[in-house]
């Protein structure tokens, strides 16, 4: 599945949003540490220079410079005079995922999925989706289960508060239902799923915390709108070295008790089964990406 080969071995703590009219921005993601790149076709570019923006990403991709980062260009509306003409230029760029936005059902990935096989994309080429829309989000189970080529849910958190009516609080307590609504569907879909936007990008101290929040509920990531918030994306996102070294007595005491015919082990006083020993080996996984992410852009 185009999902299981996006997702595995890939960290996306940190999912940075690119204007695609912004030649600057293009050239610079080059060498910023986020693990994920959206470039931007939508929100983030002027009616008027929306088909610059086009031919700009698709040059940039073109080029490349962009290491092991996930590359994710996200595409106008259907129903918009662009959204069309995207998806089939998004079919021959040189990206691993097409982020479609307000999805409300299954059919719209369903429609986005056969326009791009007419346009010739390639079989690896993902879709994602934004979840952004009280339909999207009550049918998030559906939506996820409609195509191979899903590989990831993207929160939309700026225009869902918009569409529910609701106010913007540190808690997040108008949106738990929905985070947790879509998080619960990608997992049982075994997709990727990344946390909305913290639009106060200097506040340092609230975007720790909408971070930490984001973590805690089991999102993979976040999404950024300025690089200067991708190292604490990171430092929250990542296993720190003491979650590393217990993955790793985890899996030591577990290989120890199968030794010894033992089912469960016991380690610190607690009870350690198969479960825990997955979830290790994942995190231990997810920190061998990030290191070789790492030292390659020292190499670069």
């Amino acid at each position: 599945m185009v999902a299981d080969d996006l997702h595995r071995g890939r960290p996306f703590r940190s999912v940075l949003y690119i204007p695609g009219s912004k030649q600057r921005a293009l050239e610079k993601a080059r060498g910023l540490a986020a693990d994920a790149i959206i470039f931007d076709l939508e929100d983030a570019v002027a009616p008027t220079e929306k088909e610059n923006a086009r031919a700009a990403v698709a040059a940039a991709l073109a080029e490349g410079g962009y290491g092991r980062r996930t590359l994710i260009v996200r595409v106008n509306g259907p129903e918009t005079p662009w959204g069309a003409a995207d998806l089939a230029a998004a079919a021959a760029m040189k990206a691993d995922a097409v982020l479609l936005p307000k999805v409300d059902a299954p059919e719209d990935v369903h429609a986005a999925e056969a326009l791009l096989e007419r346009a010739g994309a390639p079989a690896d080429l993902a879709l994602w989706a934004m979840m952004e829309t009280p339909a999207g989000i009550l049918r998030a189970r559906e939506i996820a289960a409609a195509s191979p080529r899903l590989a990831g849910f993207v929160m939309g958190t700026n225009d869902l508060l918009k569409e529910i009516g609701g106010r913007f609080r540190p808690d997040r307590l108008p949106l738990s239902t929905a985070l947790a609504l879509v998080l619960l569907a990608a997992r049982a879909g075994g997709l990727v799923c990344v946390d909305g936007v913290y639009n106060a990008f200097r506040d340092t101290e609230g975007l720790r915390r909408e971070c930490e929040d984001g973590r805690d509920r089991g999102f993979d990531g976040k999404t950024l709108i300025h690089p200067v918030q991708i190292p604490i994306a990171n430092e929250v996102f990542g296993p720190s070295e003491e979650e590393i070294a217990e993955a790793r007595r985890i899996i030591a005491a577990f290989e120890e008790a199968e030794k010894a015919g033992q089912g469960v082990a016991v380690l610190d006083g607690r009870i350690i089964e198969n479960l825990h020993v997955e979830s290790a080996r994942r995190l231990l996984a997810r920190a061998e990406a990030i290191a070789a992410m790492a030292a390659e852009s020292a190499d670069g």
